[in-house]
């Protein structure tokens, strides 16, 4: 035992640098996880790191996130098809694996640990008015960092991204591929139509809830919407959150897609395998392969038929530019020679919240630290399977709601919840404050008065924001971060909009249900809106512009468009438009964003991406030609 924790320690020291004292719990727990379950649960074992590679390969695939890790273990279905996956950070660790220390992977080596240029308009309660943006860069991606929260969208989404001249993408189609990759172990859900038991990934609820989940859910009826499966027929309606979880641990993307597969002879998984450029010939215009780096060595190895990019919303369209495939002006002042002038990095969108709406309860019944026993915890976890550690990142409850500015005679809410039984204040500013980046003045101001206190909040994001953003190079140097200006608020009815979710928000906070608990709002003002009335629509604006809170949806970069579409990158089977051999599949070839959380859309665009390749290169004679030739 002695020798677990101090694995224990080195991982939490090479993750997190020092141990403070708000991870108190985190060695007992993953010195039990580490002895008494890891190996003996997860049979498959972890992948293996590749280090002699062949010259050449069928496919490359770069990065092995929510879309990498699905897309590699499909094509590699195919048995002569020789795949090669690689990923510019590690493996998982113990830390990954428990669902509610999610927030604690954030700025550790498992994240990018990108940040938005400094904005006039949100994030303003933030460090140098940036928000952070966390992204995996880990075997498994962002799957591995987030809260796991299983949400498909909007059957609307899906049917538009038809009618916008992308044919096969309507709901019709894509359901499939949703129902394709789903394990669903819920009872009451796993025999309809909308859901499917057997497959790769399994989707769950959290075995332990608060009471407060169960009193939201019955708040949402007091104001008239039904208990629902929000994946289901219809959307608007709340619901205790389903998540890729199995066993109360998390299921990444690596766990369901990479681990049942690392023995197959046609797969070679690279990790802490930077990816430079692709490699393009300038007069044919054809993908022929990558350059990466790994421990220090630069390798270029070839690609007989493909390259697929699935690095994520950000990293996707930095490799293009960097490859010379993107603005032309853009990529000629950073002296790159460019091969394919294309709107890539353009289309930026993500789902902003408004965070820190805090409701104060009596009853010990939220997620504070001090209430728990660490060795009661532990016994919990890792024994049997429950308790408070098994919860999605800290989220409970999931609601889609209508606000005035959207069109209620059809199910496409423009307003999702996001129900936590804690807020900003409940881990006594040991992480929760440095994962937003919270300025101290906001938070010694706000929220240090209450920490440790019994409370929990929600927090209303916008669905469907009019405003755009981009990605651009900061410099040709690939380990330099790009640019990446979110633009929230841009659009000034984004802004209403989501005051008016807030303004919902707080209704469904003052339900009777909750008088049981003795919940009430927080009346503390931020300091840089005291100036305004609390709680009026001009407070709430200044609170979501001050706490503006990235719902890690990334996505838009390399747009999906028909050919006459001039912010179209990729085609509708996700080719890069005048570059042959090189698609993207991932977050970034998404029109608008899905309606709601969207690691679940991810793993259904590269199921769908990934059966788009094989019906080019198994049944199109055009492909097998040019694969002979």
């Amino acid at each position: 035992m002695v020798l677990n924790l101090l694995l224990v320690s080195s991982i939490i020291k090479s993750t997190f640098g020092v141990v403070t004292t708000g991870l108190w719990l985190i060695p007992l727990m993953l010195a039990t996880i580490t002895y008494f379950r890891y190996d003996r649960l997860d049979p498959e074992s972890r992948p293996i790191d590749q280090q002699i590679f062949l010259k050449e390969y069928d496919f490359i695939v770069v990065g092995s996130g929510s879309a990498g890790a699905v897309v590699a273990n499909r094509l590699t279905e195919i048995q002569p098809w020789k795949v090669l996956l690689l990923e510019a950070g590690p493996d998982e660790n113990e830390i990954s694996d428990v669902p509610a220390l999610a927030a604690y992977l954030q700025l550790s080596k498992l994240d990018w640990q990108y940040k938005t240029e400094p904005s006039d308009r949100a994030c303003l309660g933030m460090k140098n008015n940036r928000c952070n943006w966390p992204r995996g860069k880990v075997l498994g991606g962002s799957s591995v960092l987030n809260y796991m929260l299983y949400v498909r969208g909007n059957r609307y989404d899906y049917d538009h991204w038809e009618s916008l001249g992308n044919p096969g993408w309507g709901f019709k189609d894509v359901l499939h591929y949703f129902k394709k990759s789903e394990d669903n172990r819920n009872p009451y859900l796993n025999k309809n139509k909308y859901h499917q038991t057997g497959g790769l990934l399994t989707v769950q609820e959290s075995p332990w809830h608060t009471p407060l989940v169960a009193a939201f859910v019955e708040a949402g009826t007091e104001i008239g919407y039904d208990n629902r499966d929000i994946n289901g027929e219809q959307q608007a309606g709340f619901m205790i959150a389903q998540g890729t979880i199995r066993r109360g641990s998390r299921c990444s993307t690596a766990k369901a897609f990479l681990r049942p597969i690392r023995l197959r002879p046609n797969l070679h998984i690279s990790m802490n395998s930077h990816v430079t450029k692709v490699v393009i010939n300038p007069v044919t215009k054809r993908a022929t392969g990558v350059e990466f780096v790994k421990n220090g060595k630069l390798f270029r190895i070839n690609a007989r038929k493909e390259v697929i990019l699935s690095a994520g919303a950000i990293n996707s369209p930095q490799v293009l530019m960097l490859s010379g495939v993107g603005p032309k002006s853009h990529l000629e002042s950073h002296g790159i020679k460019v091969i394919k002038d294309l709107p890539v990095g353009e289309n930026l969108q993500d789902h902003v919240g408004m965070g820190g709406l805090t409701f104060l309860v009596d009853k010990p019944v939220a997620i504070v630290q001090d209430h728990f026993n660490p060795t009661s915890l532990t016994y919990q976890y890792v024994l049997n399977e429950r308790g408070p550690m098994t919860t999605l990142g800290g989220v409970e409850g999931l609601a889609f709601v209508h606000t005035k500015y959207s069109n209620k005679s059809i199910d496409w809410p423009d307003i999702q919840f996001h129900m936590a039984p804690a807020s900003i204040n409940s881990d006594n500013g040991a992480q929760v404050k440095k994962v937003l980046g919270l300025k101290e003045r906001v938070y010694n101001d706000v929220y240090k008065p209450i920490g440790n206190k019994d409370s929990w909040t929600i927090m209303p994001l916008l669905l469907r924001p009019r405003s755009r953003g981009w990605v651009r190079l900061k410099s040709k140097n690939p380990f330099q971060y790009p640019l990446i200006n979110a633009n929230y608020f841009d659009d000034p009815l984004d802004i209403k909009t989501l005051v008016e979710g807030a303004k919902i928000a707080l209704r469904v906070a003052d339900a009777r249900v909750f008088k049981q608990f003795g919940s009430r709002v927080y009346r503390k003002h931020l300091p840089n809106c005291k100036h305004l009335k609390l709680l009026s629509d001009e407070y709430l604006e200044c609170q979501a512009r001050t706490i503006s809170m990235t719902i890690y949806h990334q996505s838009g970069t390399c747009k999906m468009g028909p050919a006459w579409d001039q912010e179209a990158v990729v085609d509708p089977r996700l080719r890069v438009y005048g570059i042959s051999g090189l698609r993207v599949i991932d977050a970034s070839i998404m029109p608008t964003v899905s309606s709601g959380n969207t690691n679940a859309p991810v793993i259904m665009i590269a199921e769908k991406g990934a059966d788009l390749i094989k019906e080019d290169w198994l049944t199109n004679p055009e492909y097998r030609n040019a694969d002979k030739s």
